[in-house]
């Protein structure tokens, strides 16, 4: 248990006594944490047994970080307060601020995924001994990535009884939140995967892992995946020289959002409105939310500004800046 200094030492061990039970061992952490700072900024400015307003709206000054983050803290904050009510000692609750939209995605031009392409199909692994087949799963990865919006632990975590070359389906079995649901896939790229199983010998064999590791039962990692394509964007000479604050430089993880916006300007090009693709395409991501799904629709390139202004006003009708509630 930590020793705490300000008028509150009994109450806050007391508090993180009833919290431990009820969190999870990092969750536990952070309110130590958070509570710890409270404690040392209430000891420097009061001595009475009560919590003013100035008090609170002058440690929320001084707090800095993502938005998110400090929404967070003031959450932990915001429980002890209630908890010192509850026992009779007067405690202003602080509201909890805004939380901004500050992550901003990449998105690949198409001459960029091309040099991707490029790379990936011309790996040089002479001196890679130990996943040789890095060279022919490799392409697989980002094509899957990219033409059906797949996170990198749900396409890495496909064996050959989740893939469906008949029907052109991929069934993810265990995803974020452990959910389950069913990817149909371009017929193009379900001809390039069934290409692939036969090329690696995996046909007819339901336990194989889609992207094995060589003399292994075991798949690829997502680090050693990250690995080489960050080796793929230097040779192919991408990157983000000057980002800003919060800005998401080209990764993986990019290919999904690349996905989300080549689906929603191709659902426009086709005449449908935006906000009859969206429930679909959120449930095919496997989100849970429509919220879940709006931070794929805010991006950074410039290439296509008549897009990316429809996609602003959308979610700017759609998802207004709201103040969470515990």
């Amino acid at each position: 248990m930590r020793t705490f200094n300000s008028p509150f030492q009994k109450e806050l061990e007391d508090f993180l006594s009833l919290r431990q039970a009820s969190l999870s061992k990092s969750a536990y952490a952070h309110d130590c944490h958070y509570l710890a700072d409270f404690d040392t900024f209430s000891a420097r400015y009061t001595n009475e047994k009560f919590v003013s307003e100035t008090l609170i709206n002058n440690w929320i000054h001084t707090l800095n970080g993502k938005s998110s983050s400090i929404a967070n803290e003031v959450i932990v904050i915001r429980i002890f307060m209630k908890y010192l009510n509850s026992i009779g000692i007067t405690a202003y609750i602080p509201p909890i601020p805004k939380v901004a939209d500050d992550y901003v995605p990449y998105i690949f031009s198409d001459e960029e995924l091309e040099r991707i392409y490029l790379q990936a199909d011309n790996l040089d692994v002479a001196n890679t001994k130990k996943n040789p087949l890095i060279q022919y799963e490799f392409p697989m990865v980002i094509r899957l990535m990219y033409g059906c919006g797949l996170r990198i632990g749900e396409t890495l975590a496909l064996k050959m009884k989740d893939v469906d070359l008949i029907g052109g389906i991929l069934i993810m079995r265990h995803t974020k939140g452990d959910k389950q649901r069913l990817v149909p896939m371009n017929p193009l790229l379900t001809e390039i995967l069934e290409r692939y199983c036969l090329a690696m010998g995996i046909v007819g064999v339901p336990d194989a892992w889609l992207f094995p590791i060589f003399g292994k039962d075991k798949s690829m990692t997502p680090k050693d995946t990250q690995h080489w394509f960050e080796k793929i964007l230097r040779l192919a000479e991408i990157s983000l020289p000057g980002r800003k604050k919060h800005e998401r430089g080209p990764c993986l993880h990019c290919m999904r959002h690349v996905f989300v916006f080549k689906s929603f300007a191709a659902a426009e090009k086709a005449g449908r409105k935006i906000d009859d693709s969206v429930p679909y395409l959120s449930i095919y991501l496997g989100h849970d939310s429509l919220q879940e799904t709006e931070k794929y629709m805010k991006f950074s390139s410039e290439l296509f500004p008549e897009a990316m202004e429809l996609f602003s006003d959308y979610s700017a009708d759609v998802f207004p800046e709201v103040t969470y509630e515990t």
